[in-house]
């Protein structure tokens, strides 16, 4: 009976046959013993509504519902909804006789529910209960779906206005209303001259609005609603070159005057960079990412930015800032700036400059961190000396601990793609893999089973011994694992 699922199972095999006795039955118990799913309740309520057409049921079941959740946006939310739906029908169902010149003595239409009273009714006892402005918004955007509910959509519009005037989401519904406002001109006759005055003024419009909020609510959230809308109508595709200017010209003012307000929050500076790069305002771009590190110090993200800003452009002051960078940002998580470094040492500096650099970022990250830079040294030496240096410098950070497998399994491919390819070596790379994840990895002693079935010089003798000592060493299911596919190996199956 706990089973939700089963039942959801057992209401879809009575929908696919039709099977609308059985199936109120079935929502009934289901009800009965999952009182506290107000999306149960939705389901049972909107199935009376859609499929067998009765109101008066859905409405008996919202009310059951609001007496086991009484607080619950979605119920309120979804019962409004159904009573709108309610009274459509029925208007249209009072026009259709009417179009027909029918008598409509025995059919009893309430002015009340054409008018969508009873949708106030939910909304006002609602508004009461739940908190938040979330609620009325939700409302208000089902209202608006239906063309009769003028009064009700205006009577939740003051409600909002009164009850959330500091609230960011009231002046962020109130600014984008006014791109809904439009003009009334007639469609047919407009240029397209004349639609790019008109969304221009429509946004003007709605600028103005924002303007207002960020001074009446001057917190991070509000500008952040502010830039938002700033960026959606930049990024929306325009012929006009003059509409496009007007747009960028509004989000950078935006950009500018929340920063310089000291609230701008640390997601948006990255935004703000992207749009000056994509507009080749390369020294503003430099001018803000300063900026940047200077509000949020500790970020690894903002220098991080910065720094891609200033390797972009190929500045001079790319080694200064990553200095500055690092000894800002502690070492712990520093692993992406060290990264960054490397790589770009790689491409630019000699190879004498970069071998320092990794030796550095070695002893400055964090043990777990300095796994990554490992694997990056060693993959680093390889392609640009050779084997002989990779195997240097394998030799020289095996001892210092801690490793990733990624490491011995990068030096294990290096060793592979050698001619010739040394057993010798192999075992190696392996005893010294197994010595730090030998107790965890089954797939480790797989492999060194079937390097030494399969390379030339191995010694299928040797396959024994290391399957006694895994046997020892893993531990829990990773015992069954490894015996599983140890038998599949002998078998010829893996």
């Amino acid at each position: 009976q706990d089973d939700v699922q089963l039942w959801l199972s057992h209401v879809a095999f009575c929908k696919k046959w039709n099977a609308k006795h059985q199936l109120s039955k079935v929502f009934s118990s289901l009800l009965a013993i999952h009182s506290n799913k107000p999306a149960l309740w939705i389901m049972a309520a909107k199935w009376e509504m859609e499929t067998r057409l009765s109101a008066e049921n859905a409405r008996h079941l919202f009310l059951r519902a609001l007496r086991f959740h009484p607080e619950c946006p979605k119920l309120y939310q979804e019962y409004f909804r159904m009573e709108l739906m309610n009274a459509e029908k029925q208007r249209k169902e009072k026009k259709e006789f009417e179009q027909a010149k029918m008598d409509l003595g025995e059919f009893n239409y309430s002015e009340e529910i054409l008018n969508g009273e009873l949708a106030r009714i939910i909304y006002r006892d609602a508004a009461q209960k739940i908190k938040g402005v979330e609620f009325h918004l939700a409302v208000l955007s089902i209202a608006k779906l239906f063309d009769f509910t003028q009064d009700l959509q205006k009577e939740i519009l003051e409600s909002l206005q009164t009850k959330f005037a500091d609230d960011p989401l009231t002046w962020d519904y109130m600014a984008r209303r006014e791109l809904e406002l439009g003009s009334q001109q007639s469609t047919e006759h407009t240029t397209k001259q004349m639609k790019v005055s008109d969304m221009t003024q429509r946004e003007e419009r709605c600028s103005a609005v924002f303007e207002e909020a960020v001074k009446a609510v001057p917190t991070e959230d509000m500008w952040k609603h502010y830039i938002t809308f700033c960026l959606e109508r930049y990024n929306r595709k325009t012929n006009s070159g003059e509409l496009k200017q007007k747009r960028l010209e509004r989000a950078l003012n935006a950009f500018s005057k929340a920063h310089e307000a000291s609230l701008l929050p640390e997601a948006l500076y990255k935004q703000w960079l992207q749009v000056l790069l994509e507009t080749s305002l390369f020294e503003k771009a430099v001018e803000v990412a300063e900026a940047a590190t200077k509000c949020f110090r500790l970020s690894v993200e903002m220098w991080q930015m910065r720094l891609q800003v200033l390797i972009q452009l190929k500045s001079d002051d790319v080694t200064q800032c990553f200095e500055e960078a690092i000894k800002h940002v502690k070492s712990k998580g520093s692993l992406p700036l060290w990264s960054l470094w490397v790589e770009w040492s790689e491409g630019t500096k000699s190879k004498e400059d970069t071998e320092a650099l990794y030796q550095r970022s070695l002893q400055s990250t964090t043990h777990a961190e300095s796994m990554a830079m490992k694997e990056k040294y060693l993959d680093w030496s390889y392609r640009t000396s050779g084997y002989k240096r990779a195997r240097k410098v394998f030799t020289s950070l095996c001892e210092n601990r801690p490793f990733s497998l990624d490491f011995f399994r990068r030096m294990i491919q290096i060793e592979k793609e050698q001619e010739p390819c040394k057993m010798l070596h192999l075992r190696e790379y392996y005893e010294r893999a197994l010595r730090e994840f030998g107790s965890t990895d089954p797939d480790l002693w797989m492999d060194y089973i079937k390097e030494e079935q399969n390379h030339p010089q191995g010694k299928a003798e040797n396959c024994g011994s290391i399957h006694w000592r895994a046997m020892k060493m893993l531990q829990g299911d990773l015992v069954e694992d490894f015996v599983s596919k140890y038998t599949l190996l002998q078998t010829g199956h893996l």
